[in-house]
């Protein structure tokens, strides 16, 4: 089992000489990248129509796909109107990646809103089970729902209570973003110690098998000591960590396959391809 690597959405040096993502897949491909996260967080906007397009050209540079759900998705907010955005938003976003071939669909845990973190983990908790009936219900049960973990303080999501929402069904993988628990820890979860004990505490809940394949977002990120997560860097903004090569050898040793999204600010697809070399140097092969 093996790690693999991608960018979240389109780097810069893609953009300045491309117009659509439809050609992502063959670029990332001759970058040496395996995976490719189509981004929904504004909404999902992306049509039938070229959603299959872009699954057909992934398909054919064996680039594997995966999407963002909309960022304003809550599932601690209990008013039941907001439940049913959030339902009608994850299934759309669970409905585009059918269409385009991709198995993983990234949402994110939602807000305190002045609750305790467990008053707002229950609600999490009774939403999700909700939505996961709901997808199903819309035959979209192959889709892997992945809570992710928040950066913010006062967001719900930081790593046992994402591993929690996953243990509501097997079908649920966790989305570490390790930027994300290094910005609400205010700089403290880096470094080898820190990368063992959240990889040991993502086996204890889930068991190995699940945790060897969890799907992870990584960047670089600033942050603010009473807030948490500022903005996204890149790896060449030293400033902020967390550093990624701890994590590289960590998996390495492991003999875990995880998928590796890079959400670097522009440079997210030659940061992907730090990371893949760290990581091969770790099995010995860089």
């Amino acid at each position: 089992m093996r790690a693999a690597f991608g960018p979240a959405g389109n780097a810069d040096e893609f953009a300045a000489r491309y117009k659509s993502s439809l050609d992502a897949p063959a670029w990332l491909s001759a970058q040496g990248l395996e995976l490719y996260e189509y981004q929904c967080g504004k909404g999902v906007n992306i049509g039938e129509e070229t959603a299959r397009k872009l699954g057909q050209r992934a398909r054919e540079h064996q680039v594997r796909l995966s999407l963002h759900a909309p960022y304003f998705i809550n599932l601690a907010n209990p008013d039941p109107e907001s439940l049913r955005k959030t339902a009608g938003y994850i299934v759309s976003a669970c409905r585009a990646a059918d269409q385009m071939g991709a198995d993983r669909v990234v949402i994110h845990s939602g807000a305190l809103m002045k609750r305790t973190r467990r008053q707002a983990l229950s609600i999490a908790l009774a939403s999700l089970r909700e939505i996961v009936a709901t997808v199903d219900g819309e035959g979209l049960g192959h889709i892997h729902l992945c809570p992710e973990t928040m950066g913010k303080l006062g967001q719900l999501g930081d790593l046992d209570e994402v591993l929690e929402l996953c243990t509501l069904d097997q079908r649920l993988v966790p989305c570490i973003d390790f930027g994300h628990l290094y910005a609400r820890s205010l700089g403290a979860d880096e470094g080898e110690e820190a990368v063992e004990r959240m990889l040991s505490r993502v086996a204890e809940v889930l068991g190995e098998e699940r945790a060897s394949r969890f799907h992870s977002h990584f960047s670089m990120i600033a942050f603010t000591p009473g807030g948490g997560e500022k903005c996204h860097l890149t790896f060449d903004q030293t400033d902020f960590g967390p550093d990624y090569r701890p994590l590289m050898a960590a998996v390495a040793r492991r003999g875990w396959g995880p998928t590796f999204i890079c959400e670097s600010a522009g440079t997210q697809a030659r940061d992907a391809l730090a990371m893949q070399r760290a990581y091969l140097a770790a099995l010995g092969e860089g």
